[in-house]
């Protein structure tokens, strides 16, 4: 009788010897459970299971030896019947946990398809066996079935069901193609033999079908049908390239016909001429276009009518049909978050011209706000526009493609950075626009010195105020500058309590300066624009050495015209003092006359005078 150490031993040395006969035998089973979950408590488990199982299965062995040894009637007998059935329930028990154990393992366990003749998966391994993990199994298998249309006798009932100690094997004559282990079975809630036959059945079938493709006969009718769709491509294309030639004609006799200049305004955008190049360069484009997709067409067929090219036709069309069906289901996709886009634009709209109805009443005076200017409208309306517009940016944000995408992000924020620093200068233009609009500092119309710059305000943008000289120059002056320069408006009060003009004269002690006072605020009221009330009036600004400094004052309504007004007002002064008798003379002045010819014009003496001569007198 043996004994059960050396029944195990003989189990052993027989699964040793058969893993070396053969790549993926089952020799090292008590590895046989771990899969590729590496880690996993599952794998541990299944691993001490079928442990337990071989020791179990080594014992019953030597049960089943030992009662068949005895008599029927033996005492002996029924207690080792007896112990037998205790280790039938226990690897019944030991089978169903690893059911449960494998169920669990389906749910995160990844399958490695073993791929035929045409790239398609012929059934997957989930499991590995001693040192070949589930990977390795799946190509070793491949690589095995794809060797057997070597075999010119080759036929289904040449596969063959080897049953083992611990495996069940698909072999061809002497090589083993694939090894069966109880858990393999037990992934598919099958037995090892069925499982086996299952496999034999799909590689059987799969080994005829490439032979079948592959013979002479349905080569030979490939190349008849490639053939065929060669000279139907190539008279599509010859017929492609004759239309096209037809319409270049076409397009060319149409020209000063149906073509003609087009124009906006007075800008001709496209002539004659230039439209028929644009029509030949697009005519020729679609000339192009069409040929190679006919060509691009015909190799997917062509290549679908030989086996070994046939996964070249898939990857041809999925080419196309790839892009336009991830294009169509995008766009499927998305069109919930177009119509959410497509409403929150329409309420924005209607939110603005909401804000305009309201900006252009209140720049009209139809509507009026305790504090509220009506030449505040248009910039409050631009400024809460652009708050409105951002905020409807910020709603719209999250509906727009790829904007959970880290680099959307990361260009916006980029974006953000560029427009924060490179434009820092224009940003300070901004705001003092701003802050000059509330201010009110002047208005367009308003005559103002910015600085050392005189001139009438012509334009007030967010960046830059225009201003027109005097002389007829424009001049921008940036928002900033002006913020930090003084400002002098001539034009605020004008209308209202005037704008007071002044002009200072020097004139010798020898003039009374009532006389003075008189003869300026004469001069000043024969200036045109000049106010009659209230009326002008002099200061006299300084006493000097050899002079007295006599301003003259005047209002004035039109601040705008103050140079033609200073300019009438000091040739009123002039004629005025000569009139009366009073010379202007610089403090610098000397003359040597002879006969002391007076410094007042010809037009404005006597005719009959004459100059005095001197006069010396002597002692006696």
């Amino acid at each position: 009788m043996v004994s059960v150490k050396q029944l195990g031993i003989l189990l052993f040395f027989l699964n040793f010897g058969f893993a070396l006969a053969q790549n993926d035998s089952t020799t090292m089973v008590l590895d046989s459970v771990a899969t590729q979950t590496t880690g996993d408590d599952f794998v541990k488990k299944l691993a001490d299971l079928e442990k337990q199982r071989f020791a179990d299965s080594i014992r019953r062995a030597d049960l089943e030896q030992r009662i068949n040894a005895l008599g029927s009637s033996n005492k002996d007998r029924r207690e080792l019947e007896a112990q037998l059935q205790q280790f039938k329930a226990k690897d019944s028990l030991l089978r169903e946990t690893k059911k449960q154990q494998i169920a669990s393992l389906k749910q995160t366990t990844k399958g490695y398809p073993v791929i035929g003749f045409h790239e398609d998966t012929l059934f997957l391994i989930y499991n590995r066996i001693a040192s070949f993990s589930a990977q390795d199994r799946a190509d070793a298998i491949s690589q095995r079935i794809k060797k057997l249309p070597e075999a010119l006798s080759f036929d289904t009932d040449s596969l063959k069901i080897s049953e083992n100690e611990a495996t069940v094997d698909v072999i061809y004559e002497s090589q083993t193609i694939i090894s069966i282990t109880d858990v393999d079975a037990l992934w598919f809630e099958t037995t090892q033999i069925e499982l086996a036959t299952t496999y034999k059945n799909i590689i059987g079938a799969e080994v005829v079908r490439y032979k079948k493709e592959n013979s002479f006969l349905n080569l030979l009718k490939s190349f008849g049908l490639a053939l065929v769709v060669l000279i139907i491509i190539g008279l599509i294309i010859k017929y492609v390239l004759r239309l096209f030639r037809w319409t270049a004609l076409k397009i060319q006799r149409q020209k000063h016909k149906r073509l003609k200049a087009f124009t906006i305004k007075n800008y001709t955008l496209l002539d004659a001429e230039r439209q028929v190049h644009v029509l030949l360069l697009l005519n020729r484009i679609l000339k192009w276009v069409t040929v190679l997709f006919a060509i691009y067409v015909a190799l997917p067929i062509i290549f679908g009518f030989f086996p070994q090219t046939e996964s070249f036709a898939t990857a041809l069309l999925g080419y196309i049909i790839n892009p336009i069906k991830s294009i169509f289901l995008a766009f499927w996709n998305y069109l919930p978050n177009i119509f959410a886009i497509v409403v929150i634009i329409i309420v924005f709209r209607l939110v603005l011209k909401g804000l305009h109805f309201l900006k252009v009443e209140v720049a009209e005076e139809r509507l009026s706000f305790n504090g509220f200017y009506p030449d505040w409208a248009n910039p409050t309306y631009q400024l809460v526009r652009v708050l409105v517009i951002a905020f409807a940016f910020v709603v719209i944000f999250p509906y727009l493609p790829g904007s959970e995408s880290p680099v959307f992000q990361g260009i916006s924020v980029f974006l953000g950075f560029l427009f924060t620093f490179g434009s820092a200068g224009s940003l300070s233009n901004v705001i003092a626009g701003l802050v000059l609009t509330y201010m009110r500092l002047f208005k367009i119309g308003d005559r103002v010195k910015i600085g050392d710059i005189v001139g009438d305000v012509i334009e007030k943008s967010s960046l830059v105020t225009r201003v027109r000289t005097p002389k007829n120059e424009i001049i921008s002056i940036p928002n900033s500058t002006v913020m930090s320069s003084h400002t002098i408006n001539y034009s605020s009060d004008a209308p209202e309590k005037g704008l007071i003009i002044h002009t200072t004269v020097t004139i010798g002690y020898d003039v009374p300066w009532k006389d003075m006072h008189q003869v300026l605020i004469d001069a000043a009221l024969r200036t045109d624009l000049v106010l009659k009330d209230p009326q002008p009036f002099v200061l006299q600004t300084s006493l000097e050495d050899f002079y007295v400094a006599y301003q003259i004052n005047a209002y004035v309504r039109e601040a705008n015209k103050q140079a033609s007004i200073y300019s009438q007002l000091h040739q009123n002064i002039q004629d005025v003092c000569n009139e009366n008798g009073i010379e202007i003379l610089s403090p610098h002045y000397r003359a040597a006359r002879d006969g002391n010819q007076t410094t007042i014009p010809s037009d404005y003496l006597p005719k009959d005078y004459e100059a005095p001569s001197f006069t010396v007198k002597s002692k006696k």
